[in-house]
């Protein structure tokens, strides 16, 4: 043996002699054919785990100088014209102490049916020898997932420049069941403390709380929750864009039939704006063109108008957002919450001009919308986004101080 303590399994060689530190020309073992094994100390358990035929050298002039048989890695001896030959493979040894015990005897002497395994104790040739516990790997440090929310202003999902955080908002993380909570900071930034190499962890905004409304998305999934995995480096998690709904100017139709709404036609110009009210394509029930031309007509058309096709309500909520617009009461290019239609982004928001462009060609196509009617859902969309709007519902405030909520900040 080559030694006593090893740091493995594997550097545990065999040189056949002579003795450590004495010189090549000491007596070493007879020459002849050996076998070898692998045991525990007490030699109760054989752990070399190949076929005794390939435990297999030759020894000459007192040194191991060749290997006969193929599954042990073969190394340089001490001695000219020596070898060493690899103990390895061979099973962990059930020794606490990590202790092993290696056996050679000549091949003459083995008798599978006698002895340790074969091997005699008066006829063999034993040393003891230690292998270290391999050392456990390094646990990597925890590592973190973060992200951050913020004032989504413009609705479109990024967090661009000028656009304020908000502080104070609840972030949840599963797992574990009953999720971890944080809330996020001054600065909108949320973290959490997680095990490298886990996951996946679904990260959640909580629920919006009344007059606010998600803007962002996260990957596939969606504007208020997403899904991470991380490994040994700190991970993005998901940020989460909201804005706060109310109020922004509308009138309603009930505004525009009665005297307060005469009042400020009157003060437009009655005539000016009619004629620009017949200049889109609103329509009565029946689906014909309704050309206003007294401020009585336009009143009982808007008063009369219903959703059986829906066109004539969907004309009569636009003409009132018209009217919003040219009076000052809203801004044309004013936000609104407006899904399904064709100008809402991603996040389901249009402005009130572009609103007004895409009603006003859908009407032009399409001046009926009865049940049945492929295109009904679509206008009812837009009516319902004008609706919303005229009732002061959906406008896209400033910034995150338009509606409070609670926070721990």
């Amino acid at each position: 043996m080559n030694g006593n303590v090893y740091d493995s399994k594997e550097e545990v060689y065999l040189n056949g002699g002579p003795p450590p530190n004495a010189p090549c020309t000491a007596a070493g073992l007879p020459d002849g054919d050996y076998y070898f094994q692998v045991t525990d100390p007490s030699g109760s358990v054989l752990l070399s785990s190949d076929s005794i035929s390939e435990r297999k050298v030759r020894v000459t002039g007192g040194v191991i100088t060749h290997y006969l048989g193929t599954t042990h890695a073969v190394g340089i001896g001490r001695c000219p014209g020596a070898i060493s030959v690899a103990l390895f493979p061979y099973a962990d040894t059930p020794n606490p102490g990590g202790e092993y015990k290696v056996w050679i005897t000549r091949v003459g002497d083995y008798d599978p049916t006698k002895g340790v395994f074969g091997f005699l104790p008066a006829k063999s040739k034993t040393d003891n020898f230690k292998v270290r516990p391999p050392t456990p790997p390094e646990e990597p440090p925890d590592v973190t997932i973060f992200g951050h929310k913020w004032y989504d202003t413009n609705t479109n999902g990024a967090w661009d420049p000028g656009e304020p955080a908000i502080p104070g908002w609840r972030i949840e993380k599963v797992p574990p069941e009953p999720s971890d909570v944080t809330y996020t900071s001054t600065s909108g930034q949320y973290s959490f403390l997680v095990p490298a190499n886990s996951g996946p962890y679904t990260i959640s905004e909580v629920p919006p709380p009344p007059g606010w409304w998600p803007t962002g998305r996260w990957i596939n999934t969606t504007p208020t929750s997403g899904t991470v995995t991380v490994g040994t480096e700190d991970a993005q998690g998901p940020d989460f864009g909201n804005v706060c709904l109310g109020a922004g100017g509308g009138r309603t139709l009930g505004f525009w039939s009665n005297r307060n709404g005469q009042s400020v036609m009157n003060g437009l110009g009655m005539s000016t704006l009619l004629a620009e009210l017949r200049a889109l394509n609103l329509v009565k029930a029946d689906g014909s063109p309704f050309d206003p031309h007294s401020y009585s007509e336009f009143r009982s058309w808007l008063l009369s108008a219903n959703a059986t096709n829906m066109a004539y309500m969907l004309s009569a909520q636009m003409a009132a957002m018209y009217l919003n617009v040219h009076a000052g009461f809203v801004s044309g290019s004013a936000l609104v919450y407006a899904p399904g239609t064709s100008s809402a982004n991603p996040a389901g928001f249009a402005t009130v001009g572009a609103l007004l462009h895409e009603a006003n060609a859908e009407l032009g196509t399409h001046p009926t919308a009865y049940d049945g009617d492929a295109w009904r859902s679509y206008q009812e969309a837009l009516k319902n986004a004008f609706d919303w709007a005229n009732n002061n519902l959906t406008f896209v405030q400033p910034g995150p101080e338009a509606c409070p909520f609670d926070s721990p900040y």
